[in-house]
Parts: C-alpha cells; structure tokens; sequence
C-alpha cells in the first residue's frame, strides 16, 4: 500500500516525480521506482513511458530515471514499452540517451531478441553518448554475449581493443563474465594486449586479474 498514490488516476504518477515535487534530488524518483515494481499499474508505468516522448524536460529526465530503476528491479514490467526506449536513443538529450540505453541494459535478458534486433542503432546511440552511455551497452553487449549471442560477442571483443585506459579494465571485467560459454582465449589475448599498454599500476592490477581468471578457464 502506497500513501498518497493516486491509483484511480494514472496520470497522477507524474505529480510524484522529483521535479514535479521542486525537489532536485533523486530520491522522490527512487521511491516512486521501488513502489512501482512493488505494486504499480501498467497504466502508471505506461504514463511514464509515454512522457519520455511528449514531456517537458525535467518530466523526461526524471522519467527515464524511474523507469530505469523499475528495470533494475522488475524488467519485465518496462518490457512493453521498448519501443518507447528505442526512440527515444534518437534524443539529442545526452541524459535521454544515456538513461534509455541504462533501461535498455535491464531488458538484455527479458527481451534479448528485440535488443539483438536493434543493437546496431544501441550501438550507434551509445557511440555518439557519454561514457556512461558507452559503458550500458557494453554491460548490454556482455549480458547478450552470456546467452550466447556470438554478434555481441564480436562486438564486445572489437570495443574492448580500442577502449579508453579509464574504461579498459570494467569492459574486461564485463567481457569475462561471457568467457565460459564464448571464446576465453580470444579474450585473454585482446586483455593481454591492452595490459601491456596500460601504464597505470592499479589498472593494471584488475587486467591481470582478468587474465588469470580466463587463464583458469582455458586450462579446464
């Protein structure tokens, strides 16, 4: 039971939205996500997802927060409105865009068709992002790769060779999740690779980490 909800009226989910409420911290958005996946409505889910499309921004960019945190929580609930997700990636709003592909990252295992389907367009939308953007497809990509999605795979393996130093040893840690049922030699030879060409002791530390995990599992 949620005080205060207006169950009667799914619009009315909007009004406990963050800034609808002037407040400019998350946790309005975060307690709206939790009770949501609790017990929401499609409906109330439904508005939210039609808000990313014809909201103003401040609506947008909190709605995307609470769908995303809906997905982290209950995917299948967000599922129905990938379609909403997909359109949005064309946003020029970096916050749209990242937060979309965040959302996009929940759904990998509920819907992994659709998002196999529509990678190359993720994939675009997460280039032209930030690195936050750039790190959910990667995390995307990794959980595809798990279910033995061999395109993910590649595509995975072609990021992690040209990474940035700052992103290089998360994308190996991602990558070594799909080891086990993906290539673990291939992988330990691009980690290799970009090792050697790390500088940085600590990030180096986490690759050979990597390597000796993947080196455990080619020795099996």
């Amino acid at each position: 039971m949620v005080s205060g909800r207006d169950t009667a009226q799914p619009a009315g989910v909007l009004a406990r939205l963050a800034s609808a409420l002037g407040r400019g911290d998350e946790k309005p958005n975060q307690e709206l996500a939790a009770d949501l996946a609790a017990g929401g409505s499609a409906d109330e889910i439904a508005v939210l997802a039609h808000a990313l499309a014809t909201a103003t921004k401040p609506i947008r960019h909190d709605a995307i927060k609470v769908l995303y945190e809906i997905g982290a929580l209950r995917p299948e609930l967000i599922a129905p409105h990938v379609a909403a997700f997909l359109a949005a990636l064309k946003s020029r709003d970096n916050r749209i865009v990242w937060g979309t592909l965040t959302a996009l990252d929940t759904l990998a295992t509920t819907v992994p068709d659709v998002i196999t389907t529509h990678l190359p367009d993720i994939l675009d939308s997460a280039d032209r992002g930030s690195v936050i953007a750039k790190d959910k497809a990667v995390s995307m990509l990794a959980t595809l790769a798990v279910n033995g999605n061999s395109f993910a795979w590649q595509r995975l393996l072609a990021i992690l060779r040209t990474s940035a130093d700052n992103q290089t040893p998360m994308y190996a840690e991602q990558a070594l999740r799909a080891a086990p049922v993906q290539d673990a030699s291939i992988l330990a030879e691009v980690v290799r690779m970009r090792a050697d060409a790390i500088p940085q002791p600590a990030k180096r530390a986490r690759l050979d980490k990597v390597l000796r995990r993947l080196d455990s599992l080619i020795a099996k």
